[in-house]
């Protein structure tokens, strides 16, 4: 088997070609990473009906891909603790850069651009002192890594462009060492947050939970017209119930939302991804096997049932959502099959333009 440098080295090319768009990459609606039959690990991109356009391989597991807004470019990251992340041409297949965290810090499987796509922005740990921190990457100098700023918590996960060159923070507030693996060495004083970022003004504004909420680490995140949506991973033993999903407008506090008793305790206590559309938002639990769907104002609407859903995307028919037996369909009507694979899909469907 090839082993993990020879196979980035054979994949390194020249750089995208200049003025190409996703159109030449097949006009994907959504990114997905995947273990296949094989074992092998790839990135796909996927049209509105979940067809394959194009398959790039992976060297390992993926996390989540952060997709540039106009170049047919992905970074995608290791799952974590991850050292690494993959600069993907999606066109030519080839791999334009590789991103290894600075000494001290490690990936944790989510980024964004700024700045129209010229910066990408990596959530990273402080290895030694837990303190979360935003790596910046320049574009147009082959992604050099030109610095960093405070994510405003611990764990920083996903993170979210806003409109004015705001970035969305999901800090975790779980404290990790790359020697412990995925351990989690601070769960009796973790304290996750939601922060605003920004590259100019540095922390604009931190959301906190109340103090018995402090297990319900915020991990991923979703926003639609200025509203933003958390989902969250409870951490030790489950209140009843526990709630998985808060929406938040800045300035205001947040507003966290449950299910009948019976519902939410079916989650499991976990979700593992999250979406918004202009009426609905609608979190996922592989663990409790099922969907929540509320509404934009944090009431409960429905459950869907799903063997292993995690992923979740709004696309052309509304919420859409990916399995890890292969399944694409769309949450409405009744989650209609859009089309199913022999792979397992990983946590995270990325759409593409937005």
């Amino acid at each position: 088997m090839m082993r993990r440098r020879a196979f980035l080295s054979a994949m390194l090319a020249s750089a995208t070609m200049p003025g190409a768009s996703w159109a030449d990459a097949g006009s994907p609606a959504f990114l997905a990473a995947a273990r296949e039959p094989s074992g092998a690990f790839a990135l796909f991109g996927l049209s509105a009906t979940g067809q394959d356009l194009f398959r790039i391989p992976l060297p390992a597991r993926g996390h989540a891909a952060a997709a540039h807004p106009v170049a047919p470019e992905a970074v995608a990251f290791a799952r974590r603790p991850g050292a690494f992340a993959l600069v993907i041409d999606c066109a030519s297949g080839q791999l334009r850069a590789r991103l290894d965290a600075p000494a001290g810090r490690h990936f944790y499987g989510h980024g964004a651009y700024l700045d129209g796509g010229e910066i990408l922005v990596t959530s990273e740990n402080g290895i030694e002192t837990g303190a979360g921190v935003l790596g910046l990457w320049a574009r147009s100098e082959g992604y050099r890594r030109i610095g960093e700023i405070p994510s405003g918590g611990v764990g920083p996960h996903e993170i979210l462009a806003l409109p004015g060159e705001v970035l969305a923070v999901a800090n975790g507030g779980i404290r990790t060492h790359p020697e412990r693996g995925r351990d989690k060495l601070n769960l009796a004083s973790m304290r996750p947050n939601l922060a605003y970022v920004s590259l100019s003004g540095g922390i604009e504004e931190v959301v906190e939970l109340e103090p018995d909420l402090h297990h319900a680490s915020i991990r991923h995140l979703a926003a639609e017209g200025g509203q933003v949506a958390f989902a969250m991973q409870w951490q030790g033993d489950l209140p009843d119930p526990a709630p998985l999903l808060g929406l938040h407008r800045r300035g205001a506090a947040p507003v966290l939302c449950s299910a009948e008793m019976g519902e939410q305790m079916s989650m499991d206590g976990y979700a593992g991804s999250v979406a918004m559309d202009a009426r609905h938002v609608a979190i996922t639990s592989p663990r409790g096997g099922r969907v929540h769907v509320f509404d934009r104002q944090g009431r409960f609407v429905r459950a869907v049932l799903r063997a292993d859903v995690c992923g979740i995307a709004t696309g052309a028919c509304g919420l859409v959502v990916t399995d890890g037996q292969g399944g694409i369909a769309a949450l409405d009507p009744d989650l209609a099959p859009l089309a199913r694979a022999a792979r397992a899909w990983d946590n995270h469907l990325v759409r593409l333009g937005g």
